[in-house]
């Protein structure tokens, strides 16, 4: 199941990228989690999968542009680590980039959290992993 999660995670985050939450969120479950308790920004916190559709509406609309860029899939069983860089361009025509790794958990074929990390070595120390 672990390349499944793959390719959802692939298709979530290509959707993500096109601003379409819909798609985005299409294989989560009702209790999904978005775990941001570890940023460093002022979005820090755990949303509920009702409140993720208007939390990226918001952080998205702060900027004229936002993308992320893929660096790694990890299959771990029932979790996909992504390596990332977060690429935005704001109103000014400041651009800023953030790398980040995401854990995606899954259960019976959805996500059912998505939680981020500052590093991919924390993500992967996270599901007691090593590089």
């Amino acid at each position: 199941m672990s390349q499944e999660n793959v390719e959802i995670v692939r298709t979530a985050i290509d959707a993500f990228n096109r601003g379409d939450w819909e798609a985005t969120l299409s294989a989560t479950a009702p209790e999904f989690e978005f775990d941001m308790s570890r940023s460093i920004g002022p979005q820090r916190g755990i949303y509920r999968l009702a409140e993720v559709r208007a939390f990226w509406s918001d952080w998205v609309g702060a900027f004229d542009s936002v993308h992320q860029d893929i660096e790694e899939f990890i299959e771990a069983g029932d979790e996909v680590v992504v390596s990332s860089v977060m690429h935005v361009k704001g109103r000014e025509g400041v651009e800023a980039q953030a790398r980040a790794a995401w854990v995606f958990t899954f259960r019976d074929g959805v996500a059912v959290r998505a939680s981020m990390y500052q590093t991919k070595l924390d993500a992967l120390e996270a599901l007691g992993l090593r590089e």
